[in-house]
């Protein structure tokens, strides 16, 4: 297993209460995850958001294999120790924290993967290459906000400014060190309840159709989806994201 690097940190509740981590995407950053982090806390839970490696503050490493974004999350462990209550991962940040519940049940008691990556075919490689390729040629707030003009303003900041504290060459790396990237093993060998938050099919979804039976054939997990959301439900159409999370959660 590749070497883990200690992950930066945010944080929102009371670290007594119900601890859950929050690991982000490709080309984001802990910050990114606020609008469940501010959730989390308002129900009763200490949320944690962690920046992963080459993004945000987080140590930068020549290693951006899919296994080493687990390793580093299979290392992050709650304030007091032991395991988490949950964790929420989304797309790559899913597909780190499927990696790190299957080697270790023990690391959580719960899983929630949004829109997680899984599986990337040549068709969604392509197009998340080329989404970073368009983030990194002008990683400014007009920018964004053009690109997404029904986002939250604080998603259209801190994204535009995800995109400038990433290093690009991580983010490029990530694709050419994992020519084949699936995971589907590690989420058949899940034991934790897991559930999915798809993102919308009519909108784009890189969790749906065989690729979502398959993994839902394992019996801990189920699924639902957030209807009129691309890839970033939790951006797209916030407040009926955070109630499926809530209701996972329950």
């Amino acid at each position: 297993m590749p070497a883990p690097v200690t992950l930066p940190r945010l944080s929102w509740g009371d670290v007594d209460r119900p601890a859950v981590l929050l690991a982000h995407g490709l080309g984001s950053d802990g910050a990114l995850m606020w609008r469940f982090g501010t959730a989390l806390a308002d129900a009763g839970w200490h949320a944690v958001a962690v920046d992963l490696r080459g993004h945000g503050d987080a140590p930068r490493t020549l290693d951006y294999t899919l296994a080493a974004y687990g390793a580093d999350l299979a290392a992050t462990r709650p304030d007091r120790g032991g395991a988490w209550d949950a964790v929420v991962g989304h797309s790559l940040g899913g597909a780190a924290a499927t990696l790190a519940a299957a080697g270790d049940p023990a690391w959580t008691r719960r899983l929630v993967l949004i829109d997680p990556a899984i599986l990337l075919a040549d068709h969604d490689r392509e197009t998340v290459r080329a989404s970073q390729e368009q983030s990194f040629a002008d990683p400014t707030v007009t920018a964004v906000r053009a690109e997404h003009p029904h986002w939250h303003p604080i998603d259209v900041e801190l994204k535009a400014r995800a995109t400038q504290r990433a290093s690009r060459w991580a983010v490029e790396q990530t694709s050419l060190q994992n020519p084949t990237w699936d995971v589907r093993p590690a989420a058949a060998a899940l034991s934790v309840p897991t559930h999915v938050i798809g993102a919308d099919p009519a909108v784009y979804s890189i969790f749906t159709g065989a690729l979502a039976d398959e993994v839902r054939r394992n019996p801990v997990v189920s699924m639902s989806i957030v209807s009129g959301a691309g890839h970033s439900p939790h951006r797209d159409r916030p407040d009926e994201t955070v109630a499926a999370l809530l209701a996972a959660l329950g």
